[in-house]
């Protein structure tokens, strides 16, 4: 999915893309702000709220872990190799090893269900199962 053409680029000082601003109601009085993943991360605020937002959700989460559901038997460590509006690739976690050959998989924008973002109880990579 495109980006609705009625969506308003946020960037950093620097230019880099941080994100949307979209109308939140018909009035045009509230704003939502989409990260550039596609999700809210502020709804129903004044445009201004909209903009602190984007500003103060940042980057750093494109750095982090996800898991992907559905790939495999066990949710699967992943990172985000590329994220555009037309499409997010992630590639199975490589912990560093840039040689590594990871499986790449080539999700749907905005995020989809199936991606999401680690939870306590998800393994690290680390841990193997069985008892300690």
């Amino acid at each position: 999915m495109p980006v609705p053409a009625d969506w308003t680029t946020h960037r950093r000082d620097d230019r880099e893309l941080l994100g949307w601003i979209v109308a939140a109601d018909e009035s045009g009085e509230t704003w939502s702000a989409h990260d550039v993943l596609g999700r809210v991360v502020a709804s129903g605020v004044d445009w201004l709220d909209a903009e602190a937002a984007l500003d103060n959700h940042g980057l750093r989460y494109l750095a982090d872990p996800y898991m992907l559901e559905g790939v495999r038997e066990q949710p699967l460590r992943v990172r985000l190799v590329e994220v555009t509006p037309e499409r997010i690739v992630v590639k199975e976690e490589d912990f560093g090893d840039m040689t590594a050959k990871t499986e790449r998989f080539v999700l749907s924008w905005p995020m989809p269900a199936e991606l999401r973002e680690t939870r306590p109880d998800d393994p690290d990579g680390f841990t193997f199962g069985g008892s300690h």
